[in-house]
């Protein structure tokens, strides 16, 4: 059975059309990969920012940018011959704080106005974390864990539409609400699929 999909594979490789041109760039000009994931954080760090100020339209688009940079750091690593052990948890290190920072500055929003959406935004974080953990877990037993409806890219993607749309005069936040229920809800949907999958495996290689 195909593995259902929350983002097209056409608007997927689309997304990765528009931004080869900055990738050629940043290999041509021997950029460092830790550069651009340095990068990343601080438009994280910018979406917090405008997220606590409710200015979701460019909290929106530095979830964008900071989307963009987590997929030229691994490009550039690879293409400048770069790729280690040590950029690899490096740059998976970054990305959790990253996520955090974002989900911080959603949380300071909404609890400056008593909303329920802080304990959305709890179970969002401990979804995303757990994703990552149950693929980090995987690796460590030696079976490579890449399954599952919302992984960071749905995540990314979601919550800078919902953040966009939700700058929409008169939505009354409809769209940044619904996006982080979706990704609250999902995202720990796929730690489950995650986890029946590596058991799967584990089983095969024990022959059960």
């Amino acid at each position: 059975m195909a593995e259902i999909k929350l983002l097209n594979k056409y608007l997927v490789n689309g997304f990765l059309t528009v931004i080869e041109p900055l990738a050629k760039l940043l290999i041509n000009l021997k950029i460092h990969p830790h550069g651009v994931t340095y990068a990343g954080l601080g438009f994280s760090i910018l979406s917090a920012f405008f997220f606590m100020q409710g200015r979701f339209f460019y909290a929106g688009i530095m979830v964008i940018l900071a989307g963009i940079c987590d997929v030229l750091d691994g490009r550039l690593a690879r293409e400048t011959k770069k790729v280690s052990k040590f950029g690899a948890l490096f740059d998976s290190s970054i990305d959790r704080y990253s996520e955090v920072l974002i989900f911080l500055g959603l949380s300071t929003y909404f609890l400056m106005r008593g909303s329920y959406m802080v304990l959305v935004i709890i179970l969002a974080i401990a979804g995303s974390f757990m994703v990552s953990y149950t693929r980090a877990r995987a690796e460590g037993l030696g079976i490579e864990c890449k399954v599952g409806i919302m992984q960071r890219q749905e995540r990314i993607t979601y919550l800078a539409a919902g953040a966009i749309l939700g700058s929409i005069p008169g939505t009354n936040n409809f769209f940044l609400v619904l996006s982080l229920w979706i990704i609250a809800i999902f995202a720990n949907i796929t730690v489950i699929q995650r986890i029946i999958y590596i058991k799967k495996r584990l089983d095969e290689a024990q022959g059960i």
